[in-house]
């Protein structure tokens, strides 16, 4: 652009008639940088100006070498101190050369070649992230520190081993993996995403071969780490770089047309495993009760037993004896039975002694000691004599 080096007047910041930019005083005439009567100043003549103020003060005058080289050189400079970067202490950073994935660095200062040949990203690798599936839980804008859930029917209705459907909401806390975080930026394209619809997966897995009540009762603290650790396996193949640290199981319910049905079900299964206890309670009390008295009464006839055939084996070994003596002197012991037969029968008896001898006539006697002895009894079904 040709430069229009007017004359005329003082220099810009000469003392004279003409104004700072040329012009006249004011109200005056024409100067050499503007028109007369108010006119603006000449823009080509500012910039002309501008430009031998700067040439001037670069070092070697306008347009000299050295000065261009110290321009670049403090450009460069402040080019590459650009790749400075910190890192966080929980998170770490990936190192990428033209979109390359070069290395990996830990927290505090760093360095990378500077955009566009570097480019830095930064993941938290510490912080845990949480996975809805069947629901999603959103902030009240009305009130503050409450949240609200919103069903997502697709993902929580699923189907069990016996044909039934289950509406199943669930929780995935997860976070990256700190030893392979490269794998989880570049690896996946939507990893929240991939977390979320692998854990679906799993979940209508397990649930698909078990039966409802199980999945309503017993088997829910079992599908829990059954989920983490097919889940984990499932994304360990696809290297997506995530950690499952846990699967929370909220709800597992029957869908709501069903719901009271399922509810009467459930309190009638709870009613079978009262009755069951209290059945296995009483068993539990009465069968030892009849072994402990079948055990007695057998230990009663077994002593019976030992003790009247210990009698009758007593009774035949004094009879082989008495007999054995009877062999021997057969008056002496027919007379001994005698007198033993006859203190055992009278022994107890009162008694009236006459002598045959003592004379023709009997004199009468009255046991008057006799009168205040109770007579014996007679035994039930003989004669008294």
């Amino acid at each position: 652009m040709p430069w229009n080096n007017q004359t005329g007047g003082g220099g810009p910041w000469k003392p004279g008639p003409k104004g700072p930019w040329g012009q006249g005083p004011l109200g005056g005439g024409n100067g050499g940088g503007g028109g007369g009567n108010g006119a603006p100043p000449d823009l080509e003549e500012l910039l002309r100006r501008s430009q031998e103020k700067f040439r001037q003060a670069m070092p070697g005058g306008a347009g000299g070498a050295r000065g261009i080289s110290l321009f670049a050189g403090l450009a460069v400079a402040a080019w590459l101190a650009s790749g400075f970067y910190t890192v966080g202490p929980n998170e770490v950073g990936l190192n990428m050369i033209f979109g390359r994935y070069d290395a990996k660095t830990t927290s505090g200062l760093n360095y990378n070649w500077p955009s566009p040949i570097g480019q830095v990203q930064k993941l938290q690798v510490t912080d845990r992230n949480s996975t809805e599936v069947g629901f999603r839980a959103r902030e009240d804008g009305r009130r503050s520190n409450v949240q609200t859930q919103i069903d997502v029917p697709e993902e929580s209705l699923m189907l069990t081993g016996d044909e039934n459907i289950a509406d199943v909401k669930f929780r995935v806390i997860w976070q990256i993996d700190p030893v392979r975080p490269e794998d989880y930026a570049f690896n996946v394209r939507e990893p929240r995403e991939t977390v979320r619809a692998v854990a679906e997966s799993v979940m209508r897995e397990i649930v698909g071969r078990t039966a409802i009540q199980r999945i309503l009762t017993a088997e829910r603290k079992l599908i829990e780490p059954a989920a983490q650790e097919l889940t984990q396996k499932v994304l360990n193949e696809y290297k997506a770089g995530v950690m499952i640290l846990q699967v929370q199981l909220l709800s597992v319910d029957p869908p709501e047309q069903v719901v009271a049905a399922f509810r009467d079900v459930t309190a009638a299964q709870q009613d079978q495993d009262r009755l069951r206890n209290e059945a296995e309670a009483y068993a539990n009390r009465v069968v030892p009760e009849a072994r402990g008295d079948a055990a007695r009464i057998i230990q009663e006839a077994e002593g019976y037993r030992e003790q009247t055939v210990n009698e009758a084996k007593g009774q035949a070994s004094r009879f082989t004896q008495v007999y054995q003596q009877y062999k021997n002197a057969p008056d002496v012991t027919r007379e001994r039975i005698y007198l033993e037969t006859m203190e055992r029968v009278l022994g107890g008896m009162s008694k009236v002694i006459i002598d045959q001898n003592g004379g023709s006539g009997v004199v009468p006697y009255l046991p008057l000691q006799g009168l205040n002895t109770p007579a014996p009894q007679a035994p039930q079904g003989g004669s008294q004599r």
